[in-house]
């Protein structure tokens, strides 16, 4: 398209995608288009980390509902996730999940007593708790990592050498946020 209209028409085209769509373009086309409208910043960056965390709990909510669990939230699947197949302290959960103490105390007692979480005190220090996930937990998280690995499968290897990409930026970002902090 050599026209003036033309090429207007080329550039607003990523615009008038839906979000669906964008996600499938290659992150070269999403780059340029985001140049257009000034530089990126640090702040900027924060916004859009937000908001995807946001849509991923959206999807951890439509996989809840397919599986037909009611009784946990997608930030508590989080927590679950988080714990793995460790057995944590209460501090070593919040500094390796980066939890907000008074959220994560709510969160955990939900955890406890929806039987997805088991909580119990530690033989060293009886004033400290030591947190594992029970086999509730274990089957619920199994079952959203095979969601997850299918989803995976299903992508081309350009799809994820891109999400490759995009995991090692945020990982250097959060490196240089939290350098940033000393």
């Amino acid at each position: 398209m050599g026209s003036t209209a033309g090429k207007a028409a080329e550039e607003a085209a990523p615009a008038a995608l839906s979000n669906v769509e964008r996600a499938f373009l290659p992150a070269s086309s999403l780059i340029e288009s985001a140049g257009s409208e000034g530089p990126i910043t640090h702040l900027e960056i924060g916004r859009l980390i937000e908001r995807a965390h946001r849509r991923f709990l959206d999807v951890l909510r439509a996989e809840l509902t397919r599986l037909g669990v009611d009784d946990i939230s997608p930030s508590q699947v989080m927590l679950l996730f988080t714990i793995g197949n460790d057995e944590l302290s209460v501090r070593d959960l919040l500094e390796r999940g980066h939890y907000l103490g008074s959220n994560a105390s709510y969160n955990l007692k939900q955890l406890v007593d929806a039987d997805y979480v088991h909580r119990a005190a530690s033989q060293r220090d009886r004033r400290s708790a030591r947190l594992r996930l029970t086999d509730k937990a274990q089957g619920l998280c199994d079952a959203i990592r095979a969601t997850h690995d299918s989803r995976q499968s299903d992508q081309d290897s350009e799809q994820t050498a891109e999400l490759g990409i995009a995991y090692g930026v945020l990982r250097r970002l959060e490196l240089l946020w939290t350098g940033s902090l000393r």
